[in-house]
C-alpha cells in the first residue's frame, strides 16, 4: 500500500522548489494510492489536483481545498460520489472508469455552484435507464456532462416527470445493490479458496495423496488460468489484477539483481591502477612538451547532455563517468589535478582533458643522432678488435710449410685492389724514326 508522504508531495513539486505550502497543482497519478489523505492540511493552496490511475475506493479529506477548480479521479475504485461540498470553487470534475453505481449520489454536487463540467463515462450508473436525464436535472449549474454540452431544451425536458424517473433510478439503484453484494460474496469466496486447509480437512490427513499431486498445476498454469478466465469488472477483481502484476513485478526485480555483474575493479588491493573503458568510447592520450601538460581526447557522443558526464582527475590517472559507465586510463606522468580543466569541443562534441604536470617531474626529450666523424682505430689495438668493429669473419692461419698438397687457389696471383687492375700507362721513350721520316709540323701529333 502506497500513502501519501511528504517526501512525495515535495518530488512532485519540482516546478514550484519543492515548497508544499504554496503549491497550485500537483500530480500525483499512476503511483498506486489506497486512499487520500494529509492534501488538505499541507496544500491548502491546491487549484488542480490529478489523482488518476490509483487505487483510491473513497473520495475523503478534500474538504478543505477551498481553491480547488479541477479534481481528476479517473481509473479508481470510487463507488459513491461525496465529500467534496467543501470544495467551494471546484469547476470540473473527472470519475471517468470509475465503479460509481448509485446515480442519486450525484446530488451531493448541487452545493458546488460554480461546476461545469462533470465526466461519469465508464461507470455503471451511465447504463441506467435514464441517467442523463437524472444528472441534467439534478444539477442545474452544470453545463457539460460527458464531454457534451446541455442544451436548454434539453434541461427543460429533464425537469419534467422527474419525482417518476427519481422512482425508477431508485429501483435500478437496488437491483445493483444486491448484484453488488453477490459480486463481493464472490471475491470473499475466491479469497478463501486461495488460502491452505479452505476445505476443512486437517493437514494430516494423507488420503487421496496421489490425487492430490496430480492435481497440482505450476505456477504459470495459474497465471495463465487466471488472466484467461472470464470475470466480472469490480473493485475487487481490479485490485486482484494490480496484486498479481506487483508480485511478477517483483519477481522480475529479484532476478535482474541476481544477474547483475560484479562491479568491475577499478583499483586492485596492491594499489595498481587499471585502464577500464566501459563505454568502448575512442580516445588519445598525447604529451604537449611546449606547454608541459598531458592531453586527453575523449570522443564522447556529440549530442549527450554534460550533465550525464562525471570526471575525477587524480595525480596518476583520470576517471570518467559516462552515463554510469566508467572510462580510466592511467597517465604517463604525474599531474596537478586542481590547475586541470575540462571543456567539450563546440564542433564534434569531444571531451578534452587538459593536466599539466606537477612541478620536478622530468621531460623525456629524444635526441637526435647526428652522423659524426669517423674515429680512426689506434695502432695499439689488435687485430681481433678491429674485426669485431669491422664484422670480417675470421679466418685460420694455416703454416703454409705444413701443406701438403698443390695450393690451387695459389696458381694465378691475385691483384688484391682495383688500381693494380688497371694498366699502368706507357712510359718508356719512343724508337728512333725510320730513315726518311719527315717531322712536318703542320701535322699535329697522332697520340
Amino acid at each position: 500500500m502506497v500513502y501519501i508522504t511528504e517526501e512525495l508531495i515535495r518530488r512532485r513539486a519540482e516546478h514550484n522548489d519543492c515548497e508544499i505550502f504554496s503549491l497550485e497543482e500537483v500530480s500525483l497519478h499512476q503511483q498506486d494510492i489506497e486512499r487520500i489523505e494529509h492534501l488538505d492540511r499541507w496544500c491548502r493552496e491546491l487549484r488542480i489536483l490529478y489523482l488518476q490511475n490509483n487505487l483510491i475506493p473513497r473520495i475523503e479529506n478534500l474538504g478543505r481545498l477551498k481553491k480547488l477548480e479541477y479534481l481528476n479521479l479517473a481509473l479508481n475504485n470510487i463507488e459513491v460520489i461525496e465529500n467534496l461540498e467543501g470544495c467551494e470553487s471546484l469547476q470540473k470534475l473527472d470519475l471517468t472508469v470509475n465503479f460509481v453505481g448509485l446515480l442519486s449520489s450525484v446530488e451531493s454536487l448541487r452545493h458546488n455552484v460554480h461546476l461545469r463540467e462533470l465526466f461519469l463515462v465508464g461507470n455503471p450508473c451511465t447504463e441506467l435507464q435514464g441517467y442523463r436525464q437524472y444528472v441534467v436535472a439534478a444539477l442545474p449549474q452544470l453545463k457539460w456532462l460527458d464531454g457534451t454540452e446541455i442544451s436548454r431544451s434539453e434541461r427543460i425536458k429533464a425537469s419534467q416527470g422527474l419525482e417518476q424517473l427519481k422512482r425508477r433510478v431508485r429501483e435500478q439503484e437496488k437491483e445493483y445493490l444486491r448484484r453488488r453484494e453477490e459480486q463481493k460474496e464472490e471475491a470473499a469466496r475466491r479469497e478463501k479458496e486461495k488460502k491452505p486447509g479452505f476445505d476443512g480437512r486437517w493437514y494430516t490427513d494423507i488420503t487421496d495423496s496421489q490425487d492430490n499431486k496430480e492435481n497440482l498445476r505450476s505456477p504459470e498454469e495459474e497465471e495463465q488460468e487466471f488472466w484467461h478466465t472470464p470475470c466480472s469488472f469490480t473493485p475487487e477483481s481490479r485490485l486482484e489484477a494490480h496484486r498479481r502484476l506487483e508480485e511478477k513485478r517483483k519477481a522480475n526485480r529479484k532476478e535482474t539483481e541476481k544477474t547483475t555483474k560484479a562491479p568491475r575493479t577499478l583499483i586492485t588491493a596492491d594499489g595498481r591502477v587499471m585502464n577500464v573503458n566501459e563505454p568502448k568510447l575512442a580516445f588519445s592520450l598525447t604529451e604537449d612538451e611546449e606547454n608541459n601538460t598531458v592531453v586527453l581526447d575523449l570522443a564522447v557522443y556529440r549530442h549527450m547532455d554534460t550533465s550525464l558526464m562525471d570526471v575525477d582527475v587524480q595525480p596518476t590517472y583520470t576517471r570518467v563517468s559516462v552515463k554510469g559507465k566508467i572510462f580510466q586510463v592511467v597517465l604517463p606522468a604525474e599531474v596537478k589535478p586542481d590547475s586541470s580543466t575540462a571543456q567539450r569541443s563546440q564542433t564534434t562534441g569531444h571531451l578534452v582533458l587538459t593536466m599539466p604536470r606537477a612541478e620536478g617531474e622530468l621531460r623525456v626529450k629524444k635526441k637526435k643522432t647526428v652522423p659524426g666523424p669517423r674515429r680512426e682505430t689506434p695502432s695499439g689495438s689488435s687485430a681481433e678488435d678491429r674485426n669485431r668493429k669491422t664484422k670480417i669473419p675470421e679466418r685460420l692461419e694455416v703454416d703454409p710449410s705444413k701443406r701438403t698438397s698443390v695450393d690451387i687457389a695459389n696458381i694465378v696471383p691475385q691483384r688484391s685492389t682495383r688500381e693494380d687492375l688497371l694498366e699502368k700507362p706507357r712510359t718508356g721513350h719512343l724508337e728512333d724514326p725510320s730513315e726518311g721520316f719527315l717531322d712536318d709540323p703542320e701535322v699535329p701529333p697522332l697520340i
